[in-house]
């Protein structure tokens, strides 16, 4: 929220997720960026991997979007493949993208 009251809507999200790290930072929040994920699939890997766009306190999935046509069921059914594959329970997309804050908690 701190994010959002200081920056308002408007940005592209990568100066959203610039300022989250800052906020991590100064919080003492243990995170990782552009996590990547690795896809199991009948005992083997694919190739292919996903970057979360962060990774918090080694348990939640950070999905940051910065749209103006809200939350959609396409990220919600983003995250919630993120959570499979990464064997996270929870998940939290943040929209800046309206002019109030807007957030959806996921748990797989």
């Amino acid at each position: 929220m701190e994010v959002h009251n200081y920056l308002g809507h408007g940005f592209l999200e990568i100066v959203y997720k610039d300022a989250l790290e800052i906020e991590f930072v100064n919080n003492q929040i243990k995170y990782e960026c552009e996590k990547e994920f690795r896809i199991h699939y009948k005992g083997s890997f694919l190739k292919r991997i996903f970057n979360a766009d962060f990774f918090v306190m080694n348990k939640i999935i950070l999905e940051v979007k910065a749209t103006r046509e809200g939350i959609s069921n396409e990220y919600i059914t983003q995250t919630l493949n993120y959570l499979k594959a990464s064997d996270c329970k929870l998940g939290l997309i943040v929209n800046f993208g309206k002019s109030s804050l807007e957030y959806k908690r996921l748990i797989f």
